[in-house]
């Protein structure tokens, strides 16, 4: 049995065996602590009985009008205890909280377009992808390697506030821009 919290500074000293990835992005404490701050509702981790961190989720809400939306910055979830449907009960979390807290209309997130086993676990929870944004990753300012000239995928999911999934295309892969004109 394992229990989802609400995501606490203190945490920041015990995730490192889940950012210890090749997928994981990690930022500055800095930058976890303006979440926590900010968006201390959008933030979660999922632990053992024993208080070890399976995984977690930081999220935040942005846009205004139509573009109201909520926003995955991250979520990672140890190797250990993949494919038991953590990410799944953390994106359902989160496009709740952005539906009921912020009045969301999607829900969207970034994600590498080689990483093939996180782009087909999104599509299965009913994202796809809105548009490719090149060298997005380039983009980060986070001094990583050469490897962050990558694109991504911006994958987004419509919530209940739009009925007519304006906020989707079903040509999103084919739709390509510059990373400087994504906001």
């Amino acid at each position: 049995m394992s229990v989802t919290r609400s995501f606490k500074a203190t945490d920041l000293f015990k995730f490192n065996h889940i950012n210890l990835d090749l997928w994981t992005e990690t930022y500055a404490i800095s930058f976890y602590l303006s979440y926590l701050s900010r968006w201390p509702d959008m933030c979660a981790v999922q632990e053992t009985p024993q208080g070890r961190m399976m995984g977690y989720v930081i999220g935040k809400a942005e846009g205004t009008g139509t573009e109201r939306h909520g926003h995955v910055t991250a979520l990672s979830v140890a190797p250990e205890y993949r494919r038991l449907g953590v990410s799944r009960r953390f994106m359902a979390w989160l496009e709740k909280v952005s539906d009921e807290n912020y009045r969301g209309l999607f829900v969207d997130l970034y994600v590498r377009c080689v990483n093939f086993a996180a782009i087909k676990m999104y599509e299965g929870m009913g994202y796809s992808v809105y548009r490719r944004v090149r060298e997005y990753y380039s983009n980060l300012g986070l001094g990583h390697s050469v490897r962050d000239e990558e694109d991504g995928f911006d994958m987004r999911k419509p919530l209940p506030r739009d009925p007519m999934r304006r906020s989707v295309r079903s040509n999103g892969r084919d739709i390509v821009v510059s990373a400087n004109e994504v906001p």
